[in-house]
């Protein structure tokens, strides 16, 4: 049942810190919709949160996480935060087909696994890190248990439901491409298909030689049956029973990636004083790959705000604004914080040429957060 091995990536790197991991396993969690494998690395403690990472369709937590999880500067945040990943049914690398009287859990459904999750491993609460579908599933979760959620850090997050013209194109796609083909077109933009071979033929490798083809298929149709999230952006003097998300929110995207249009459109829907969008100049499908030093930056800034980090050694992460930054809508074309709050994050006007600005340490906790939705070009 334990398999050690699993976790000698994130072993290897916290040796040269002060606090060695107590434990690595991995286990099944029993929930209401099915086991779910849960691969915990350090020790859970009861008053503070652990990190809790959900993968997109095609990957697992190795595939979607290990080079972020793996860089150096990471090791800041291993020293004080356990780490759950938690992997949809059947996508563990080798998995066995699932039965054909198993009826695969819609999204709704697998969020409904995370509060069993969090039971289980005696937590109180979680930081979320979800890429496309799991940033879908983590939200869904913090809509509904927002007690269990300090913060989410959602990359790739695409908050509508498929549309008929969309679901029109995906079955042309099934018709015309392969299941490896389909995921490679979901996670990554045509631009970096055509350049950036090498990490192409890694994923398609991967979906391939080391995924269940079939298993792959029933997460990836649950994804593209989603419904919609349904949130609403709070606006002042208006109901105080809107549903959105409660907790503190990073939103992370590349601007080479195909649900750049999604994630400027969910941070549209989320309440502007909780929420910042980080979207990473020069970057892919996946910032948490392609660029893992800056996403692991923002990480360390967000948990900051969130009141823990307070003595992590830190450096400037330079960010870098331009005018798509002010095609948002109105009220986001310049960054907007409070400075008394988390320090200032600077951006430029319409007419203004691009330069380089700081991103400084945000400061606070979940009491204290973000004044206004910010836009953020790094």
């Amino acid at each position: 049942m334990f398999k050690t091995y699993i976790y000698c990536y994130y072993k290897n790197d916290l040796k040269t810190t002060h606090q060695e991991p107590d434990h690595f396993f991995d286990e099944y969690v029993d929930t209401q919709y099915g086991k779910v494998h849960c691969i915990m690395a350090g020790t859970p403690r009861t008053k503070c949160p652990i990190i809790l990472t959900y993968h997109d369709t095609g990957l697992n937590h190795k595939s979607c996480f290990e080079t972020l999880f793996n860089h150096e500067d990471m090791r800041e945040i291993l020293r004080h935060f356990p780490v759950c990943h938690v992997e949809a049914p059947g996508q563990h690398e080798e998995a066995k087909t699932l039965p054909a009287s198993y009826v695969y859990p819609s999204m709704d459904q697998l969020s409904e696994t995370l509060p069993t999750v969090i039971k289980h491993f005696g937590v109180r609460s979680v930081i979320g890190l979800g890429v496309g579908a799991g940033a879908y599933v983590l939200a869904k979760f913090a809509l509904n248990h927002s007690d269990m959620v300090d913060g989410l850090i959602l990359i790739n997050i695409n908050p509508n439901a498929e549309g008929l013209m969309d679901s029109v194109a995906n079955k042309l796609t099934e018709w015309t491409q392969t299941l490896p083909d389909t995921i490679i077109a979901h996670i990554f933009g045509k631009d970096e298909i055509q350049t950036n071979h090498d990490l192409i033929a890694t994923y398609r490798h991967h979906i391939t030689a080391t995924m269940n083809q079939s298993n792959v298929n029933q997460f990836y149709r649950s994804y593209h049956s989603r419904g919609a999230l349904e949130v609403e952006r709070p606006v002042p003097g208006g109901s105080i029973n809107v549903r959105t998300l409660k907790c503190s929110t990073l939103l992370v995207v590349g601007d080479h990636s195909p649900a750049v249009d999604h994630v400027v459109d969910c941070n549209s829907k989320l309440n502007p004083t909780k929420t910042t969008l980080l979207k990473m100049a020069d970057c892919g499908g996946l910032p948490q790959v392609d660029q893992p030093a800056k996403v692991i930056e923002a990480m360390k800034y967000f948990i900051q705000g969130l009141g823990y980090l307070s003595s992590a050694s830190m450096t400037r992460l330079r960010s870098r604004t331009n005018s798509s930054t002010s095609s948002f809508d109105g009220s986001r074309s310049r960054s907007h914080t409070n400075d008394s709050q988390r320090g200032r994050l600077s951006s430029t006007d319409k007419n203004k040429q691009p330069h380089d600005t700081p991103m400084e340490t945000f400061n606070g906790n979940s009491d204290n957060q973000i004044s206004k939705s910010t836009g953020v070009v790094c």
